[in-house]
């Protein structure tokens, strides 16, 4: 098999994808790479504490590589994450594995800074219907929660929530059921690719505003508009 870097968020499309990869033999997975802000030790975009990734990482059993970013710029990101790729790719691993689903643009972004150290990236989900996914995520007795949402689409009372059933119902019919628009973010602590679950509390729900002027605000569609998001502090037991 093909020796490969896994992307690993800690969230649901993550651990459904990697469970496809291993299941699958698909490739040789030596690495869970993930952006940590090295300010705050918390994973980028999703918020949890660099300790529960940790976890993950450990019950998974497959190490992980790190890219710190502290200013938060794409111009820093893309170098750290360069330098990273260059060590990986010093062991023979030509291939990046992302959890992506039908986003074209991030999926065009993510090949063009592969191409410049000549690796390959590979996206098993790609065009998957998002409702049969998260059915399938279900079935295959994942756990998740959401411990981030974006107040275009959904409230603060979100947060904390676990996908199941009764979550896929009660989704506001603007929302994609993977949440693939940015719409939420999960921190998954159960499944198939664990050998035993994460556990954890819920602590404080904290506000995020984007600090922009009303007229530049974040418009994710015709009829989305995002001010903020809001976070649930997802405490390691």
């Amino acid at each position: 098999m093909p020796k490969a870097i896994f992307c690993w968020s800690g969230g649901k499309d993550s651990a459904f994808c990697l469970h496809k990869v291993l299941s699958e033999k698909l490739f040789d997975v030596k690495y869970l790479l993930t952006t940590v802000n090295d300010e705050f030790k918390r994973v980028s975009m999703h918020g949890t504490k660099e300790e529960l990734l940790d976890l993950q990482t450990a019950s998974i059993g497959i190490p992980s590589l790190k890219v710190r970013v502290k200013e938060g710029t794409n111009d820093e990101y893309e170098k750290q994450m360069e330098a990273v790729l260059l060590k990986a790719k010093a062991e023979g691993i030509e291939h990046v594995i992302f959890g992506d689903i039908f986003l074209e643009d991030l999926r065009v972004y993510r090949e063009n800074n592969l191409a410049k150290v000549n690796m390959k990236a590979v996206f098993p989900l790609w065009k998957r219907d998002t409702t049969e996914l998260i059915k399938e995520f279900i079935k295959l007795k994942f756990k998740t929660v959401l411990c981030c949402v974006n107040d275009g689409y959904l409230g603060e009372e979100w947060l904390g929530r676990e996908i199941n059933e009764k979550f896929i119902k009660e989704l506001p019919s603007n929302v994609d059921p993977c949440g693939e628009n940015g719409e939420y973010h999960t921190f998954c602590f159960a499944g198939p690719v664990f050998k035993k679950e994460i556990s954890f509390s819920l602590g404080e729900k904290v506000y995020k505003s984007l600090n922009i002027k009303t007229d530049d605000t974040c418009k994710t569609d015709q009829t989305v508009i995002t001010k903020g998001f809001w976070f649930c502090d997802l405490l390691p037991l």
